[in-house]
């Protein structure tokens, strides 16, 4: 084939061998396709669970008699609430169980400045060791 004819000819410039010629040929615009090349509308399988934090997800409103449970967000050492990035609460929990532990504190139902040594050895709720980002007291 000659030079000029190389130029001109579009699917030897392709580089398409002869079994694509003839895929091209038999190809046609107004012809339907297959059912199985359709999308199929299925869920986002990479969509993370909603996280929920432990009061939500087990159905507990915060009391300020409840002092075990308040305990659990003090630091033992300090007295001082633990934030949400420790605790894993969300933001409204956080709020109540703040308010709740002042009024038990006002109540007499909660030390200030440590916890109740009784409630040292209850069962953890969260690791304040592995804080969601990091924290200057445990």
């Amino acid at each position: 084939m000659s030079l000029l004819g190389r130029i001109l000819n579009p699917i030897s410039r392709l580089g398409l061998r002869s079994s694509s010629l003839q895929v091209i040929r038999n190809y046609t615009p107004g012809e339907k396709s297959d059912t199985l090349d359709k999308p199929v509308d299925i869920e986002n399988p990479f969509v993370k669970e909603k996280q929920q934090c432990i009061l939500c997800k087990l159905n507990i409103k915060p009391d300020y008699k409840n002092a075990r449970l308040l305990s659990q967000f003090v630091s033992p050492f300090t007295g001082r609430v633990y934030g949400r990035h420790v605790t894993r609460l969300c933001t409204h929990k956080h709020e109540l169980v703040k308010k709740e532990i002042v009024k038990a504190r006002n109540a007499g139902f909660m030390p200030y400045y440590n916890k109740e040594p009784a409630f040292l050895n209850d069962p953890k709720l969260f690791n304040p060791e592995k804080p969601i980002r990091n924290h200057d007291y445990c």
